[in-house]
């Protein structure tokens, strides 16, 4: 089960706040305007309407701004209606603090403006002081104003640093691809001088020894003919460790999908991958690029803190799980990142699954080779 961060302590706080401002009308000590069944039905609405607005991460942009629009216009008929509630107003403060999430900050302050009018109607209606209403209405109006403007500079620090997030895994992916391939021609350069010089070398020698055992040295054979063996058996060697050089794989898989996760801000990401895995430079370059592009979704839409990445030997395939303790979806929808990573899958001919019903979880499978 995931665990609660300081979003959701908070959030939890000002359900707190608000049902504490309106517990006078629930308990019988305020008289309301309509009957107290109605003004509960008021309430409720506006909060699960609230709710709605900034928890349904998963629900439609369109219909999370009615979702906030109703809450907001439920909220000005609870508040006008029950005046002499006291804190109450405070709903309408905590209506404006999850604006930032919903709608643009345009709307926001035009959201705080109409509920700064609705409070001094309700507070006009029980102190007919001008001086005093508009110093409370003011005071109520400039907490709104603190509170967007708050929430709003938290939640474009949040977005900075998801994207600061999403930059330094690309740079990790990137950086191990790079080191990879740099790798590679090394080592091509390497067999290539192997070949040239000394399994030239050893050649020749060999054509050289076979020439020397068919001369008239019968005292010389033997020895001619084991020397000549031998070179062979280097020659043998020599190309023997030329192929692996070539064929060898230029990345160490483990350690490339441990270097794409590390130090990733705001995610833990945890990478095993068994030993009997052999992966060949196109399969690891393309589950190092898979497993970023997974970081990369987690970051941008799980809202998870986990990611735990594994991959083994599954008969003749080599198969990728990756799972976060995110908020799933109920409605898999293939975007470009998902798409990216079936196709880097079925090039290698191999599949991709998707099951999104606790947290998201992403599972691959690439014949073994």
């Amino acid at each position: 089960m995931r665990r609660m961060g300081l979003d959701e302590w908070s959030g939890l706080a000002m359900l707190l706040v608000c049902v504490g401002a309106a517990s006078p009308v629930v308990v019988g000590v305020v008289d309301p305007d309509v009957p107290v069944p109605v003004w509960v039905g008021l309430f409720l609405t506006t909060m699960m309407a609230a709710l709605t607005a900034v928890a349904g991460t998963t629900v439609r942009p369109v219909r999370r701004r009615v979702a906030y629009g109703t809450a907001v216009l439920a909220g000005w008929a609870v508040v006008v209606t029950a005046p002499q509630a006291g804190l109450l107003p405070i709903l309408l403060v905590v209506l404006a603090a999850f604006g930032p999430e919903v709608v643009r900050l345009p709307a926001n302050l035009v959201v705080v403006a109409l509920n700064t009018v609705v409070i001094g109607v309700a507070m006009g209606r029980i102190n007919d002081v001008g001086l005093q209403l508009g110093m409370a209405a003011a005071f109520y109006g400039l907490i709104q104003l603190a509170t967007v403007f708050s929430v709003t500079a938290v939640r474009r620090e949040k977005q900075l640093r998801r994207e600061l997030a999403r930059a330094h895994v690309d740079l990790q992916a990137a950086s191990v691809l790079l080191a990879g391939s740099a790798r590679t021609a090394e080592r091509l350069r390497i067999s290539r001088e192997l070949h040239d010089l000394i399994g030239h070398q050893l050649t020749v020698l060999t054509l050289e020894l076979e020439a020397a055992r068919h001369r008239p040295a019968d005292a010389a054979g033997a020895h001619v003919e084991r020397a000549n063996r031998v070179a062979r058996d280097v020659l043998a060697d020599v190309r023997s460790t030329v192929g692996t050089l070539r064929a060898g794989p230029a990345t160490d898989l483990a350690e490339a999908l441990r270097a794409v996760g590390r130090d990733v801000p705001g995610l833990a990401v945890t990478v095993e991958v068994g030993d009997d895995v052999l992966a060949d430079e196109e399969q690891t370059a393309a589950l190092v690029r898979t497993v970023q592009e997974i970081v990369t979704n987690t970051l941008r839409h799980a809202g998870a803190r986990r990611l735990r990445v594994e991959v083994a030997v599954d008969g003749d395939t080599i198969r990728l799980t990756a799972t976060d303790d995110g908020q799933g979806a109920t409605e898999v929808v293939e975007g470009n990142g998902l798409r990216g990573i079936a196709e880097r899958f079925a090039a290698l001919g191999g599949a991709v699954e998707y099951d999104g019903g606790a947290g998201f979880r992403v599972v691959g499978r690439v014949p073994r080779r």
